[in-house]
């Protein structure tokens, strides 16, 4: 019964998402947004390892337990932020848009849009699932708008705060989860958006 209530909090924890500095006029009447993922400087775990050290030492601890496993997992998690997390961002938050008749294309590589969104991955938990038991992953981003024909001018920052990463039934997969709390940040910043900018 404790494990059980452990789980319960643990899955409910919240995402934070907040206004660091700017506002949201100079978005109102643009028709595409420009969008680019910086992972450059994230950190992963309790520890908050570099994404090298996680890799090192993720893939460790798989092939100490079956030869092989590791090395097969290190190859997916290489290619997962242009597979899954990007994706699943850009998805969610055209889906959220789209549905509120709001026709705004947020996408990579716009090069003639005014202004670009910049989201800066902070920190990454993959969280777990043990079939009876899981934790949902959680991913924490700055979000950035800035002009793209100058980056260092940040118009618009929000600071987005455990995004909560989890599916229906069982996700064993560390990648898919991360991928969901993308997908979750998306649609939290697209609903502010819709309240602030839109």
């Amino acid at each position: 019964m404790m494990l059980a209530g452990l789980f319960v909090s643990c899955t409910m924890m919240s995402q934070d998402l907040n206004v660091v500095k700017g506002d949201f006029g100079f978005l109102k009447d643009q028709k595409e947004i420009n969008v680019e993922f910086d992972y450059s400087k994230m950190t992963l775990m309790k520890e908050k390892k570099t994404e090298a050290q996680y890799v090192e030492d993720r893939t460790k601890e798989l092939n100490d337990d079956k030869k092989g496993v590791g090395d097969i997992w290190k190859k997916k998690w290489n290619p997962s932020k242009e597979m899954i997390w990007n994706p699943k961002f850009l998805e969610l938050i055209n889906v959220v848009l789209l549905k509120d008749d709001k026709e705004v294309n947020y996408q990579e590589d716009l090069k003639t849009a005014k202004y670009t969104l910049i989201v800066e991955t902070v920190w990454i938990y993959p969280g777990w699932d043990a079939g009876i038991m899981k934790q949902p992953a959680k991913v924490t981003t700055n979000l950035k708008f800035v002009e793209t024909a100058n980056k260092s001018n940040v118009l618009l920052e929000i600071s987005s705060e455990n995004a909560p990463g989890d599916q229906w039934g069982n996700n064993y997969s560390n990648e898919s989860r991360i991928g969901e709390g993308y997908a979750k940040t998306a649609k939290s910043l697209a609903k502010m958006l819709l309240k602030k900018a839109y």
